[in-house]
């Protein structure tokens, strides 16, 4: 897409550019490597050692506005606890308490729990001509798998689901007022999770809700003290958000892709161990989270041109991850694919803490899905694709199956 003089155009909030950004993106990080948006005032990154270099530099580049265009812009308060908006040093402490409770040893201990839920979801769709790799799978296992893991009871989770996405989705073609609408500022979304903290704090379990209500770590101030009730509902609506919505997604593209790719699927339906190297692909070739926004703290300059202190930098790290400066035929999706590292889970302190999990459960997906379903076309009439300001993927994927 092009502005009024033939310059390559961004605009996160157009929908027609985000059902296919890679022909933009690709134009920006020939064209414009350092792009200035007039509309919104932002800059963009879009190559990847730009990208990689500015998620590390979190002194120039900080959280603690927001990490999505629309709070930076509106100057959303951010609370706390929420460490995806978060700058050292009290990222560094809130960190490292989850990290102490999300360990990758507990991820991998939850793989049955995680095959039975796929299972559950796809057994019953055996035969049955199609199903839907959002509404039947993505949108079930990973809530199931997130809610099992804090301790909500899955006759809840839904609903949580529910509101969830419904806080995410973007009206076409305007930036979202996040001050005036109350279902989308962190703290009303928060509060859904009181009642269970409630019920956690009387009757313990072996969940991460458990975890976090008994943790003691030392916080800025030096003092050692357990989360206060405000950070732990951002915590636990941290959790609950990620670990349903980057998933679901993840899900959805690996129906589409492989969808577009038969001789790709027909070769991970023969050699089942290549399974895990798809997953890493797929991250790389359509990321779920693909935009993230920092504040610019003081003038920074990319080539030879300035960025103000007090701007706002989009990292285009989807783009990143297609960039022929990088990746060898960035555009063809590889199962075979050598990946040093891409950027879908972000670089640098705020590397995403569940990767792991997200990898556990797109696998084990793929794997259960493969099993059962060893082709299947896109039914792209009654597919719909979701449009937000955090992630990136489908609403609706049906597939008619063999």
């Amino acid at each position: 897409m092009s502005d009024t003089t033939g310059h390559a155009y961004y605009d996160p909030y157009d929908h027609a550019i985000d059902d296919d950004p890679y022909p933009i993106w690709k134009r920006l990080r020939d064209e414009a490597p350092l792009y200035y948006n007039e509309r919104y005032d932002f800059y963009a990154l879009s190559r990847f050692e730009d990208v990689e270099k500015a998620l590390v530099d979190w002194k120039t580049f900080i959280s603690g506005k927001g990490s999505v265009l629309e709070m930076i812009k509106q100057n959303i308060q951010m609370p706390p606890g929420s460490i995806l908006f978060e700058d050292p040093p009290a990222h560094d402490h809130h960190r490292a308490l989850l990290s102490r409770v999300f360990t990758p040893r507990r991820m991998t201990e939850i793989e049955p729990q995680v095959r039975d839920f796929c299972a559950r979801s796809l057994d019953p769709l055996v035969g049955s001509g199609g199903f839907d790799f959002i509404g039947d799978l993505g949108a079930q296992m990973p809530m199931r798998t997130i809610g099992m893991l804090l301790g909500i009871p899955e006759e809840d989770q839904e609903l949580i689901r529910d509101r969830l996405d419904e806080g995410l989705r973007l009206e076409e073609g305007v930036m979202p007022d996040l001050a005036e609408d109350g279902r989308n500022t962190l703290s009303a979304s928060m509060e859904q999770f009181a009642d269970y903290v409630d019920w956690r704090a009387e009757h313990p379990s072996d969940d991460l809700m458990t975890d976090l209500l008994n943790a003691e770590f030392e916080d800025v101030t030096g003092t050692i003290r357990k989360l206060t009730r405000e950070e732990l509902l951002n915590y636990i609506g941290l959790l609950a958000g990620a670990g349903n919505e980057t998933t679901t997604r993840l899900i959805g593209w690996t129906g589409k892709v492989l969808a577009e790719n038969p001789d790709q699927r027909d070769l991970l339906v023969a050699e089942p161990s290549l399974v895990p190297n798809a997953i890493e692909e797929l991250l790389r070739y359509e990321a779920p989270s693909p935009v993230q926004a920092r504040y610019v703290t003081h003038d920074v300059e990319y080539h030879g041109q300035t960025v103000p202190e007090g701007s706002v930098m989009l990292l285009l790290n989807a783009s990143a991850n297609r960039d022929e400066r990088y990746f060898e035929e960035p555009d063809r999706f590889d199962p075979r694919r050598r990946i040093s590292h891409h950027l879908t889970f972000g670089y640098g302190i705020h590397f995403c803490l569940g990767s792991h999990l997200a990898r556990l459960e797109g696998r084990i997906a793929l794997e259960e899905v493969l099993k059962r379903f060893p082709r299947w076309q896109v039914d792209w009439d009654h597919a719909v694709q979701a449009h937000t300001s955090t992630v990136r993927g489908w609403e609706r994927l049906p597939v008619l199956t063999d």
